[in-house]
């Protein structure tokens, strides 16, 4: 009788070592599926063990963290003191903790209610650091052998393995992503370098040919508008004189052309200073009020609510805002405002808007504005805007024009600031 008991004995422990090693390689860790996998191992351990409860925590900063339960315990994030508890203990002493009945013997901690037998193993990873528990409870007192221990530190073990690998995971995932976006940051710093070399290269080579070309220009423009001007004088036809007129007009505006041709290809070379933004505008302010365009413009000036200070070339960006202003004033009926401020953009920038009610531009020309003889204007060069943006691009700042029928047209000029 007693060797029969014997033989079922050896047979039951034999048939649940075959279920571990079968349940043990059924887990197939693979990353991003954390949560089944140590769900499947508290299942495994609770089959195994013939327990009520088994659960998978994470135990961190005096807190236990429930990864995963073999039992339903519901939906959201369920985390507990290990002050006074089971867990606590196990956690606090790095070894495997036995309770045949946890209400008699108290002193190792409190467990759930309505449980009294408990077996806690703890998650040691590679590095021997005690990461969380696998805890097992059973709501009747009950032993558990040193087999049964050794299955629930096997699974132990990988559950170990596994949320220490996930950690290492997420910390690759986070480096790579890191790696990448300093990648992407480089390549385009390297782009906006490239893009700038070549722009710099394209002038220069502009700057030389339109030099050429303009003194070619020049030289007979000025002989024949000194031949015309002479004509003019001793001409006495009315129409004789009209068509002189006319011809001595397209000479002049030939000539501003050629000049602009000029300021556009070559180099911006900046004569530095400090200004006060707010009292540069306000002289600014005095000149462009009297210009022809402005007549019969309000320019309403909001200066900024703090004093500001740049490094700018006065005259260069003189000219910066004289164009902006008077493309504004053209741009509105007589009697109509421009409303012209000064505001903080950030820390580092000041941003100086130029803003007119007048009808919008069409999106198909905005982003055309600043290229080189590129005009709206029936008369314009189209050299204007691509000398401001030269301008403002050499100061290191920002031009940018927004324009939609509820605002009209805004053209905002940022500049970097000091201290």
């Amino acid at each position: 009788m007693i060797k029969a008991d014997n033989k079922t004995l050896q047979n039951q422990m034999w048939q649940r070592e075959r279920r571990a090693i079968a349940l043990l390689s059924s887990l197939n860790y693979r990353t991003g599926e954390l949560n089944s996998y140590l769900y499947n191992v508290a299942c495994g351990v609770s089959e195994l063990l013939n327990v009520d409860w088994s659960v998978v925590t994470l135990c961190q900063q005096g807190f236990e963290k429930v990864l995963a339960s073999s039992i339903d315990i519901g939906e959201g994030e369920h985390l507990y003191s290990l002050h006074g508890s089971l867990t606590g203990t196990v956690v606090e002493t790095g070894r495997s903790l036995v309770v045949e009945d946890a209400n008699k013997y108290p002193e190792y901690g409190e467990a759930p209610e309505g449980y009294c037998a408990y077996l806690g193993i703890p998650l040691r990873t590679a590095e021997g650091e005690v990461i969380g528990t696998i805890c097992s409870f059973h709501q009747q007192p009950r032993e558990f052998n040193e087999e049964e221990i050794q299955l629930g530190e096997l699974f132990a073990e990988r559950a170990a393995t596994a949320i220490d690998n996930y950690h290492l995971y997420e910390q690759q995932c986070q480096f790579n992503h890191l790696l990448e976006a300093e990648v992407q940051k480089r390549t385009a710093e390297l782009r906006a370098a490239q893009a700038k070399l070549v722009e710099q290269e394209r002038l220069a080579a502009i700057g030389e040919f339109a030099a050429m070309i303009v003194h070619e220009i020049r030289n007979p423009l000025t002989t024949m508008s000194m031949g015309l001007k002479y004509f003019q004088k001793i001409v006495a036809t009315k129409s004789a004189q009209e068509r002189l007129s006319l011809a001595l007009g397209e000479a002049s505006r030939l000539e501003n052309l050629l000049s602009e041709i000029l300021l556009y290809a070559k180099p911006q070379v900046l004569q530095i200073c400090e200004l006060d933004v707010d009292t540069f505008m306000s002289e600014l302010l005095n000149y462009t009020s009297q210009m022809p365009e402005a007549i019969s413009r309000n320019i309403e000036f909001i200066p900024a609510s703090v004093p500001i200070k740049i490094l700018g070339d006065k005259d260069k960006l003189k000219q910066v805002f004289i164009n902006i202003v008077c493309n504004a004033c053209e741009a509105i009926c007589p009697g109509n405002a421009i409303k012209w401020e000064v505001k903080m953009l950030s820390p580092e920038q000041v941003g100086i808007n130029v803003c007119n009610g007048g009808e919008p531009i069409p999106p198909e020309f905005l982003s055309k504005l600043t290229q080189p003889f590129f005009s709206t204007k029936p008369s314009g060069t189209g050299l204007g805007l691509a000398i401001t943006k030269r301008i403002i691009n050499a100061h290191g700042g920002e031009l940018s024009i927004q324009s939609d029928t509820a605002t009209g047209t805004t053209v905002t000029v940022q500049l970097p600031v000091i201290y």
